[in-house]
């Protein structure tokens, strides 16, 4: 196992190091080395103390598998509350004491994750630099004269650094991608609705959504389904089955600009990157769409027009009438020009969208997903010094007509340019279909292997990650006529269970053949002899699991159940007193393999 210092700190390396022995203080130790190592000021507006975050970790107890986040530490944007931390979203004088945490941070929280501060941002998450800040701003962490990116500009860079696996930013006009590009990380961008938005501080209330950067598109995914839920306190949350990360298939349709309405200001270095992404995912056995974008820029161009603009001076408005002098100069011009706008404007602004989305309509209905340069160029801070506004403007183009749109996107690092600046595409998909365009971009990054982020750690992508149960759903094991085409699979269906793994025990288990019948019964006993024991793993909603249990007759009942990577899941079990004149059949390996070796036995 590598040493703490040479530890990548992602998901897969991290699990190792805590089934190793290595504890979560000595992994909050390393994460305060290397932000201190970094010497970047602007990175955080509150770190907590490293003493304070020891506590937490040690607080977790002992190590638990079965919490998929146990003991990773992540960052959270500075416009989303955590207990304990101020929320300022870059403005000291609006800073406020939450009374809890944000609803995706406690779900994070209830996992095993650590919060270890609050991330710089560009002032109420308005521009896509991250440089529009009181504070020092932070620097790009693969090339500090070229700007962080934003909104999320603190959150891209700590991720980018190896300082923490994940962080939480959030998107309205590509604020979770924009960051991802310029720093070579992956950002998540979810449907709108499928993450809650309780605890956040609204910039555009229709279209915000908290965002997820990682090095990896796994790990962002993971942290992903753990967030995910529906939450009926948050007017704008939506419930979507629980998101799989989906393995690709060839064929897939993708859209992309086409040559007349593809836009690079230039950046040739950029158009040739693009160019060799196309031609890995028609070497992936994908078609290529040529599409003409024109429809989709026209949507973009009204996010900083009309409705939304009035919509930020709504979620700022005590600051604007106030405060406005606590405002940055270049945030106030932008939010201000809601003050000349009318409710007519408003609604003028929504029709207009409602003829655009339409016009876009048969651009798209043909296709699964579409490819996009994540950014069009690259900027520099200096470039943004002598201009504010239109480089910002410039860097929207490919992101900021997504949530207007309903879609969803992830940004992911593709080879490296011809100049070694990073590559990064957008993938985008309608609403929901978040776990099909994860599973192409993972597709991508592994094929690209370029390094993660600004480390020199290699994309060592492992197993595709497991289905898993939904918020409003428990994942029970099934041993026996359970199981998908036997007898009494029909009792799990009818509830609405899903399939969503085969698998096995730990090697802690016996199966038995258990006296009486027909029907003929399975029953499994823990005990110090026995062996793994096939199995599916069903998701089965919380809401009708009471009739399942039911219908389970003595001696069977339902228990926790270890797997074979030592988490724990419901699952059938058997009293021992059930086992008086049972055949021990662990043999066989799983009850399938008994029935098939009876069924050859009598013919």
């Amino acid at each position: 196992m590598a040493t703490i210092k040479d530890l990548p700190f992602t998901l897969p390396s991290l699990r190792e190091a805590y089934a190793g022995g290595m504890t979560p203080e000595t992994v909050i130790e390393e994460v305060y080395r290397r932000l201190e190592l970094a010497g970047d000021p602007g990175i955080f507006i509150h770190l907590e103390p490293i003493d304070d975050v020891i506590a937490a970790a040690n607080a977790l107890g002992d190590h638990d598998p079965a919490k998929p986040l146990w003991g990773i530490p992540f960052a959270v944007k500075d416009n989303i509350d955590v207990t304990g931390m101020p929320t300022t979203c870059a403005c000291p004088d609006f800073a406020y004491q939450p009374e809890g945490d944000a609803f995706v941070v406690a779900r994070l929280k209830a996992a095993g994750a650590i919060p270890i501060g609050k991330t710089n941002l560009d002032q109420f998450a308005t521009g896509l630099v991250g440089i529009r800040t009181p504070y020092p701003a932070p620097k790009n962490a693969i090339d500090p004269e070229i700007v962080p990116g934003g909104s999320s500009g603190g959150s891209g860079v700590v991720v980018a650094r190896g300082i923490v696996p994940f962080s939480l930013g959030t998107d309205t006009a590509g604020s979770g991608r924009v960051p991802a590009a310029l720093n070579n990380i992956v950002g998540l961008k979810p449907t709108l609705g499928a993450l809650s938005a309780a605890g956040l501080v609204p910039a555009c209330r229709t279209l915000d959504t908290i965002s997820i950067f990682a090095l990896t598109v796994e790990d962002a995914f993971t942290a992903y389904q753990v967030a995910f839920g529906y939450d009926a306190t948050d007017a704008y949350s939506r419930p979507f089955p629980p998101p799989q990360l989906q393995v690709p298939v060839q064929g897939l349709a993708i859209g992309v600009p086409d040559l007349q309405t593809r836009e690079f200001f230039g950046d040739q270095a950029q158009a040739n990157s693009f160019e060799v992404t196309i031609r890995t995912l028609e070497g992936f056995g994908h078609r290529i769409v040529p599409t003409d974008f024109t429809p989709l820029y026209q949507i973009a161009n009204m996010l900083y027009e009309g409705a939304w603009v009035a919509e930020r001076y709504a979620a700022t408005e005590r600051m604007m009438v106030d405060h406005e002098e606590a405002v940055h100069p270049v945030t106030r011009a932008i939010i201000r020009q809601a003050e000349r706008l009318s409710a007519a404007d408003a609604f003028r602004g929504f029709y207009r969208l409602a003829e655009l989305k339409r016009a876009a309509e048969p651009l798209l209905k043909d296709i699964d997903m579409l490819c996009v340069p994540t950014i069009p160029r690259f900027f520099s801070v200096k470039d943004l010094e002598a201009d504010p506004v239109g480089p910002n403007s410039k860097l929207g183009t490919y992101t900021n007509f997504v949530n207007l749109m309903d879609m969803c996107g992830i940004a992911v690092p593709v080879q490296t340019r011809a100049d070694g600046r990073p590559g990064s595409v957008t993938l985008l998909a309608p609403a929901g279909a978040d776990g099909k365009i994860a599973g192409v971009a993972a597709s991508l990054q592994a094929d690209a292997a370029v390094p993660l982020g600004a480390t020199a750690w290699k994309h060592e992508p492992g197993p595709a990650p497991l289905p898993s149960a939904g918020s409003d759903e428990i994942a029970v094991a099934l041993v026996g006529a359970h199981m998908r085409g036997l007898p009494l699979n029909h009792e799990v269906t009818r509830l609405g269970g899903r399939f969503l793994f085969e698998g096995e025990t730990a090697p802690e288990y016996r199966l038995y053949r258990l006296a009486g019948g027909p029907p003929v019964r399975p029953g499994l006993v823990r005990m110090e002899d026995g062996t793994a024991i096939a199995l599916e793993v069903w998701a089965i909603p919380l809401a009708r699991f009471g009739e399942f249990m039911a219908d389970i007759p003595s001696p069977l009942g339902i228990g926790s159940l270890k797997l074979g990577d030592g988490s724990l899941v419901k699952g059938f079990i058997c009293e021992s007193a059930g086992l008086k004149d049972a055949e021990d059949i662990s043999t066989f390996g799983g009850w399938r393999r008994f029935l098939a070796a009876a069924a050859s036995a009598s013919t």
